[in-house]
């Protein structure tokens, strides 16, 4: 598979999680420091597959790629569009913060060589998404472009669901929170033939995930947010009898949620693995891999470090000369499209961006408004953890009378350093006290400048450089707080502090980690614009 994006530079060495590419003899946990929740991992040949959770972001549920379920790199997002509803599309009166795309599923089915996504969407309807293959299972996995098309949803919700597709080609879904259903889909895998309760449990349990091995049925269950409970029967509609695999294990990092709501998957010489996400705020929910064993009578085992405990560093499960690319390195937007590595918050306009021409992203303002919360085509990326700098470099030539600009730091509580264009002047400025009602998820707080720099002088260079260093070490469960700061250059070499240190929460109820983001908006009247030439995402001590 082509790699793809040309324009970013492969830094790998800078990983510090990562012990080296394909040759390593072991792997430390966590395997990506980012927030990719809610996972969903398969293998088509030699290459390993992961789906995950974005709520309101777009395009949605990414896909990632490994040839090792160590390495990762998203190649493509199943739900291209979120195609839900108006309030996808953020109108300032009706949005859909911490709605949007929960645990869904994805697998590939040989038969038709076809990629199936689907989800249920605010407890209503579940929808689908497919994407051909091209002749995925002769390749040896891998896919050489992906094209997503959707398909009428079904009208009911298959909550926390997993996919699966049966020896025979039927295709089936496990869901269900607390009662645990099993649905039989059609031949075409896009309508519902039945459904039936296969299990209920006197604790809360969700997040389904179904396997048949060795002609035995599995569903995984998680129980939330500390265990993860396996079902066995010797049909997919049961009965079924139950078994904890993890329940409370203490994680490879401090201050972080135990491992659990995961999923399984088997090497290309038949070695099980069972990848799981911790609650690691302020970062988000991120991932770890443990080796699994069997016992005599079918049930899975998940193999410890000597304390009891899930393992810092497993040996490697595949050993590989094939590599993916780093998330660490510099994006000069010079492709035929943006990365995989980005999302927006919730659909973009799509009339108010463009690529330039030789490299660079346009964000033209596409709102009138104060709120940066309900402000359209905000640009956002993963943070890496533990301790990294985002840095976006900007051309503020064009904004007009105005304009807000800047790269944030965005969650339900966020801050920015940016330039505010008033009118012939444009200020370089650091804005904290942004945030969002907890549970409502409307605007509490639209932002105060808390520091101002220098003004960015018209007519010759216009180029600024806004650094985000954001501390993603987890502190979940604590009542600290980990901080960030903000700097800025004219020159791209040296960097000058604006503004204090910026508290960033730890609750859950946001569900996503922290991201770097950059935005333009409009408070009197569009037309202005902003040239974002690079991004660079860099490991810190």
């Amino acid at each position: 598979m082509a790699l793809p994006s040309v324009g970013f530079t492969i830094l790998t060495a800078l990983l510090g999680h990562f012990v080296g590419l394909g040759t390593a003899a072991t792997f430390s946990n966590p395997v990506l420091w980012e927030d990719y929740p809610d996972l969903d991992v398969f293998r088509v040949g030699d290459v390993f597959y992961y789906s995950s959770s974005t709520f309101a972001y777009s395009p949605g549920a990414p896909v990632l790629k490994s040839y090792d379920l160590v390495n990762w790199e998203p190649v493509s997002h199943s739900v291209p569009e979120l195609n839900f509803g108006a309030k996808y599309n953020l109108n300032s009166s009706d949005r859909a913060y911490v709605k949007g795309i929960w645990a869904s599923s994805l697998r590939y089915r040989p038969s038709n060589d076809m990629f199936y996504w689907i989800g249920c969407i605010e407890s209503s309807k579940t929808y689908i998404w497919t994407a051909p293959g091209n002749g995925a299972a002769k390749n040896k996995g891998e896919v050489s472009n992906w094209t997503w098309t959707s398909h009428p949803p079904i009208n009911s919700c298959y909550y926390d669901c997993g996919l699966f597709i049966d020896d025979d080609d039927t295709m089936y879904v496990a869901y269900g929170n607390t009662r645990i259903q099993v649905a039989q889909l059609s031949a075409d895998g896009l309508s519902q033939v039945k459904s039936q309760q296969v299990y209920t449990s006197d604790d809360t349990i969700e997040g389904s995930r179904m396997y048949k091995i060795n002609g035995v049925y599995y569903i995984f269950v998680t129980r939330p947010a500390d265990a993860e409970i396996v079902l066995k029967s010797n049909s997919p509609f049961g009965p079924y009898q139950s078994r904890t695999l993890v329940s409370r294990i203490n994680g490879p990092l401090a201050n972080a949620g135990y491992a659990h709501q995961g999923g399984i998957v088997n090497t290309p010489d038949n070695k099980w693995y069972y990848v799981a996400f911790m609650d690691s705020y302020p970062g988000g929910r991120i991932p770890v891999v443990a080796p699994l064993t069997w016992t005599a009578d079918g049930w899975p085992q998940l193999v410890t470090a000597t304390s009891g405990g899930w393992g810092s560093t497993y040996p490697m499960p595949v050993q590989t000369n094939k590599t993916v690319r780093s998330p660490i390195g510099t994006d000069e937007f010079k492709d035929a499209q943006i990365s995989h590595e980005w999302e927006w918050n919730h659909n973009p306009d799509k009339t108010k961006w463009r690529l330039a021409s030789g490299g660079g992203l346009i964000l033209q303002a596409a709102d009138v408004t104060t709120d940066l919360f309900a402000a359209r085509n905000t640009l956002t990326h993963r943070i890496v953890g533990p301790k990294s700098t985002g840095t976006f470099r900007l051309d503020v030539a064009k904004m007009q009378d105005g304009d807000r600009a800047g790269a944030v730091l965005f969650r339900d509580r966020s801050a920015y350093i940016g330039v505010h264009r008033d009118g012939n002047s444009s200020t370089i400025v650091m804005v904290n006290n942004l945030s969002l009602s907890e549970g409502t998820w409307t605007t509490s707080a639209k932002g105060t400048v808390a520091a101002r720099g220098p003004t960015v002088a018209l007519g010759g260079s216009t180029d600024v450089w806004l650094r985000i260093q954001a501390d993603i070490t987890p502190a979940f469960g604590t009542s600290q707080e980990r901080t960030s700061t903000f700097s800025y250059s004219t020159d791209g070499v040296h960097f000058t502090a604006l503004g204090p240190a910026f508290s960033m929460t730890s609750s859950w109820r946001y569900f996503t980690g922290y991201r770097y983001g950059v935005f333009n908006y409009a408070t009197k009247a569009l037309g202005g614009e902003v040239r974002v030439k690079s991004f660079a995402m860099q490991l810190v001590e």
